[in-house]
């Protein structure tokens, strides 16, 4: 039997974040009903009106500061499940997330990791406090608290942590760059939350899932207005797959972006909701991903779409071929999200074809 079935309420945090307005769509679309937590009543307009559709079974909540002591004691009341997407994001631009940080911003360290670890801890104290009813809480860390820069091919599993991260953390402090501080956030939060859960697990009512997405990247239904809007993944497959000024640049490189796997962004929708329902994936930690990229497979799959996508500017054409001739030196195993949760992931032509559509209906 499923921990959770419609018409269960889930609270989402971040709503209008690219991975949790995608969360909140699969879930609608099962039967779910949903509270998500916004940082203001303004960033909620558009997610009503998005899914008006679904009427009362979706409301929202303002949580304007998700460190404040108490921020989510009453959010949590009422609801079967939680999925806690809400957490600092490295970005290029826009927001991917309810606290995305902004271009050209360095977020002090402490700030940095505060946000992610207090954020995650106070949830999981609320639903501790108040969530009488919650029956399972699902945490969207990060590849990023898996894996870490390898001189060879590796293959990174659930087991491992990142503590090149934290150690990098400890040498350099301040003067680490944004990405070593979100990189040393995620493992910390992470860490924090299976730590809260082993301190409590005489009280708790509810079992935790950790899902590990790696480079998100597909269609957008968050709020955007421009590429430049885009979170940090979409905004970097934009540049490279769909803006020729990028292509010299992909060229030079050799297509050699070897450090990252890649998954859909529905793909992590719908991984949450089945580490939501599945009795199995209760305290597990699990990799969400579909496979290795290379920015060529990307063009190259752009370039073989039939009939071509009406664009306002040409399509890269980087080196065709070349991407596939690249091996993968970081590997994520995502055998466990295929076992446990039952995952079948999209392919790269399948997120190409659709994201060129997203573009293409944005007059992009």
């Amino acid at each position: 039997m499923p921990v959770i079935q419609p018409p269960s309420k889930v609270l989402v945090s971040g709503a209008n974040g690219y991975i949790a307005m995608w969360t909140i769509r699969d879930l609608l679309e099962h039967g779910y009903s949903v509270r998500g937590t916004v940082r203001s009543a303004q960033k909620g307009e558009y997610i009503r009106k998005y899914f008006a559709d679904y009427g009362e079974k979706l409301e929202l909540v303002v949580v304007e500061d998700i460190t404040k002591e108490g921020a989510f004691d009453e959010a949590v009341k009422g609801v079967d499940a939680i999925a806690h997407t809400a957490s600092p994001v490295f970005a290029g631009g826009g927001q991917s997330s309810d606290m995305t940080l902004l271009p050209g911003c360095r977020l002090p360290l402490l700030d940095m990791v505060e946000i992610a670890v207090k954020g995650t801890i106070g949830v999981l104290q609320s639903a501790l406090q108040f969530g009488q009813s919650i029956k399972r809480i699902v945490y969207t860390s990060s590849s990023v608290a898996v894996m870490h820069e390898v001189d060879q091919p590796t293959t990174f599993t659930e087991e491992d942590w990142n503590l090149l991260a934290i150690n990098a953390l400890k040498e350099q402090g301040e003067n680490a760059s944004d990405i070593a501080k979100y990189r040393a956030s995620k493992v910390l939060a992470e860490q924090g939350a299976w730590s809260f859960v082993e301190e409590h697990k005489d009280e708790i009512s509810w079992d935790l899932t950790v899902v590990n997405p790696t480079f998100v990247f597909g269609p957008a239904i968050h709020e955007v207005t421009d590429p430049t809007s885009l979170n940090f993944s979409a905004q970097l497959f934009y540049d490279h797959v769909a803006d020729p000024a990028k292509s010299d640049k992909v060229a030079r490189q050799s297509l050699s972006n070897t450090l990252y796997t890649w998954v859909d962004v529905r793909d992590v929708g719908e991984g949450q909701r089945r580490a939501l329902e599945t009795p199995e994936a209760g305290g597990e930690r699990i990799i969400i991903s579909a496979g290795p990229w290379r920015w060529q497979d990307f063009i190259d799959a752009a370039n073989s779409l039939d009939p071509p996508p009406q664009l306002s500017k040409p399509l890269p054409k980087g080196n065709p071929g070349v991407g596939s001739q690249h091996s993968c030196m970081s590997y994520l195993d995502n055998t466990k999200s295929q076992r446990i949760l039952g995952m079948k992931y999209r392919s790269i032509a399948e997120v190409t074809r659709d994201t060129f559509a997203d573009y293409e209906a944005r007059g992009w």
